[in-house]
C-alpha cells in the first residue's frame, strides 16, 4: 500500500544509455606579441563587422524552408564575399544560420515555460483560499492570491508576445550577450568602468572562426595549425592584405603555438580530417586563445547489461566529500571504500568546477583501475535526498536497486571510443 509521504513523490524513471560524445573540443593559450595582437584586433573587428550585417538580414528574412534557407544562404555569401573570402563568407552564414534557429529554439522553450506557469496559477487560483483539492492547494491568504492574480496577467501577455513572433517568425539575437549589453546599465554594480565594458562589448562582438576542410592541408585552408613547426597562420581577407607577412595575404604568428593538453589528438586530426578553428579573447585577463574542434566518429553506445556484468562503482554525494565503494553484479561490496574531500562552500564557479572536475577524475581513475576489467562509474538520486549509492541484483534491471534512482550513462573517459568507463548522473535541487 502507498502511504501519503510517498504518493507525492516524483517517479523513478528508467536509466538509460547515452551516445557517446560526438565531438571534442580543445584550448591553448596565444602568446601573441603586440604586433599580433593588432592584426587578430583588426580581424575580428572586420569579421564581427560582416557577420553583425549578415545575422541582420537573415533576421529580418523570419522563417523559411529548406529550399528558402538554401537561395538566402547563397545570396549572403555573395554579398560576404566581397568584403572577404568566399570561405569567410561560408562560416559566416552559417554560423548567423545557427545563431537563428537557436533564437527560434528558445523562443519555443519560453512559449513552453510560460504556458506551464500561467496553467498552474490557473490551478491554484481556482481553489478557495487555504482550502486543498486533491494534491493541489489553493493560495494561504487573500493577498498572496491577489499578487498571484496580477503575476498571471503579466504572464500572460508576455506569452501573446512570444506567441505572436513565433507565428510570425520574428526572432532577436544580440550578438554579443544580452546579459552583457544590460550590465551597461548597471556598472557600478558590476564593479566596471565604461572603459571596461566597452572592452568586453567589442571583445565578444568580434569574429575570428573558420570551419574545417577535410580535403585541404592540416585541415583547414583559412586557420592553419602546423603541429611539428607549431605556428599559426591566418588568411586575411582583401581589406587586411596589407597586414600579411606571408605570401598569398597569409599571415603568421610570432609566437609558437602547441596544444599542451590532447595536442596529438590535434594533431592526428588535422592530418587526417578538418579541423575547425575558434580565436578569441579574454579582455580581463588580456589573453587570446585558440580552440580546435572537431567531429568524432559515430559509436554505438554499449547496453546497460554489458555494463553491470563487472560490477559498478556506487558513488554517494555527501556535503564535504564523496564515499565511493566497488559493487559487484550481485551487488556484493568489493574491496576498501573510498572517500575523496570535496569542499565547494564559498569558492567562485571556476574554483568550484576545478574541485569537481578533480574528484570526478579521481573517481574515473579508481574505476579504471578497481578490476581486472574496467568498471562502469555509477550514481543514483533519490527524490528529495539528492545524489545515492545505488546496487542492483542479478537479473535487475538498472535502478531496481534499494536506492533507486534515473538518470543517464554516458562515457567518462576523456577519450572518444574507449567504451571503459561509464557513468550516470542526474542533479537534483541539493547538488546543482
Amino acid at each position: 500500500m502507498t502511504n501519503k509521504s510517498t504518493a507525492k513523490l516524483r517517479p523513478i524513471a528508467e536509466p538509460f544509455v547515452v551516445a557517446p560524445p560526438e565531438g571534442a573540443r580543445v584550448r591553448t593559450r596565444l602568446r601573441v606579441s603586440p604586433d599580433d595582437e593588432a592584426v587578430l584586433v583588426a580581424l575580428g573587428a572586420h569579421l564581427g563587422s560582416l557577420l553583425g550585417r549578415d545575422l541582420a538580414k537573415r533576421c529580418r528574412e523570419g522563417r523559411l524552408d529548406a529550399r528558402q534557407r538554401c537561395a538566402s544562404r547563397a545570396s549572403r555569401k555573395r554579398a560576404a564575399s566581397q568584403d572577404s573570402s568566399s570561405r569567410w563568407a561560408g562560416t559566416i552564414t552559417r554560423t548567423s544560420e545557427d545563431a537563428w534557429q537557436l533564437g527560434q529554439r528558445n523562443l519555443v522553450a519560453q512559449a513552453a515555460s510560460l504556458t506551464a506557469r500561467t496553467r498552474a496559477i490557473h490551478a491554484r487560483l481556482s481553489i478557495p483560499v487555504g482550502q486543498c483539492r486533491g494534491s493541489t492547494r489553493g493560495y494561504g491568504s487573500a493577498a498572496e492570491r491577489f499578487h498571484k492574480t496580477q503575476h498571471l496577467q503579466i504572464l500572460k501577455a508576455r506569452l501573446s508576445e512570444v506567441a505572436g513572433r513565433l507565428a510570425g517568425g520574428r526572432v532577436s539575437v544580440c550578438r554579443g550577450g544580452r546579459r552583457l549589453a544590460q550590465v551597461r546599465h548597471h556598472l557600478e554594480d558590476a564593479g566596471l568602468s565604461d572603459m571596461q565594458w566597452q572592452q568586453r562589448w567589442k571583445a565578444a562582438r568580434w569574429f575570428i572562426c573558420a570551419d574545417g576542410e577535410a580535403d585541404k592541408a592540416w585541415g583547414n585552408e583559412t586557420i592553419r595549425w602546423h603541429p611539428d613547426e607549431h605556428w599559426l597562420e591566418l588568411k586575411l581577407p582583401a581589406p587586411l592584405s596589407p597586414l600579411a607577412n606571408r605570401p598569398h595575404g597569409r599571415y603568421r604568428l610570432s609566437c609558437p603555438v602547441g596544444f599542451s593538453h590532447r595536442g596529438d589528438e590535434v594533431a592526428a586530426q588535422a592530418a587526417s580530417g578538418a579541423v575547425r578553428y575558434d580565436v578569441t579573447n579574454d579582455t580581463d585577463r588580456g589573453r587570446w586563445f585558440l580552440d580546435a574542434s572537431w567531429k568524432l566518429p559515430t559509436a554505438t553506445p554499449v547496453t546497460i547489461v554489458e555494463l553491470r556484468s563487472n560490477g559498478v562503482l556506487a558513488v554517494d554525494v555527501n556535503t564535504g566529500h564523496l564515499a565511493a565503494m566497488t559493487i559487484d553484479a550481485s551487488g556484493n561490496p568489493v574491496g576498501r571504500p573510498l572517500t575523496i574531500t570535496l569542499q565547494t562552500a564559498g569558492l567562485s564557479t571556476t574554483a568550484r568546477d576545478g574541485h569537481l572536475r578533480a574528484a570526478i577524475s579521481q573517481l574515473l581513475a579508481t574505476a579504471k583501475g578497481g578490476a581486472t576489467k574496467p568498471l562502469p562509474l555509477r550514481t543514483s538520486t533519490s527524490p528529495g535526498h539528492g545524489p545515492r549509492a545505488e546496487s542492483t541484483q542479478p537479473g535487475d534491471p538498472p535502478g531496481a536497486g534499494g536506492a533507486g534512482g534515473s538518470g543517464a550513462w554516458w562515457p567518462g573517459s576523456p577519450r572518444h571510443g574507449s567504451g571503459t568507463v561509464w557513468c550516470r548522473w542526474r542533479p537534483t535541487r541539493h547538488c546543482r
